[in-house]
């Protein structure tokens, strides 16, 4: 069942977003729009309210409520940045706005771009370990059992595997724009 609301949820976070962004530039119905993007963040509170009740019914705590967990910390930490990005790109291509900018290439710019990305990725990872430690506490698993350790452990490998590949690499060597681009 959990497996259903997880793809539930997950669909339904992407017809949310299109539906705002479709009632706010086809349909010209900017405060729908506006209510119907707020909405979007619901869908993870949906999934871990389904994940709790799961687990409360008897469930034993497995790797798809880590899922849950997964979701919520990557909502919070990116989904405000996901939906401005959909919403440029649907102003530019239904409703003559400006075309997205492009994220910074090279130099002082592209460094603390990176580092800005890998701050959100830091605060998906805290909040993804603190919402599978929960998650084991409902269960009543202790939070060394593989299931709760598992994600952390998975969580902790993304953000350093992400930290060394994409700030700290660009800070010790920036790229530098090309002779013709200076």
């Amino acid at each position: 069942m959990i497996v259903a609301v997880i793809i539930a949820c997950e669909v339904g976070f992407w017809a949310i977003l299109a539906a705002g962004l479709f009632a706010r530039y086809i349909l010209r119905r900017k405060r729908l729009g506006a209510v119907l993007l707020v909405c979007v963040p619901v869908t993870d509170l949906v999934l871990i309210a389904a994940s709790i009740a799961d687990l409360l019914s008897g469930a034993q705590l497995a790797a798809v409520h880590g899922l849950a967990a997964v979701y919520l910390g990557f909502s919070v930490a990116f989904g405000p940045d996901l939906v401005r990005w959909a919403d440029v790109r649907f102003a530019h291509r239904f409703a003559g706005g400006p075309p997205p900018p492009r994220p910074p290439r090279y130099g002082r710019a592209k460094v603390s771009y990176e580092w800005r990305a890998w701050l959100r990725c830091l605060v998906a990872w805290a909040i993804t370990c603190v919402g599978t430690a929960v998650l084991g506490l409902v269960s009543g698993e202790s939070l060394d059992s593989p299931a709760v350790f598992g994600y952390t452990v998975q969580a902790t490998i993304i953000m350093i595997v992400w930290f060394i590949g994409w700030p700290l690499r660009t800070t010790l060597s920036p790229p530098k724009a090309p002779v013709g681009e200076r």
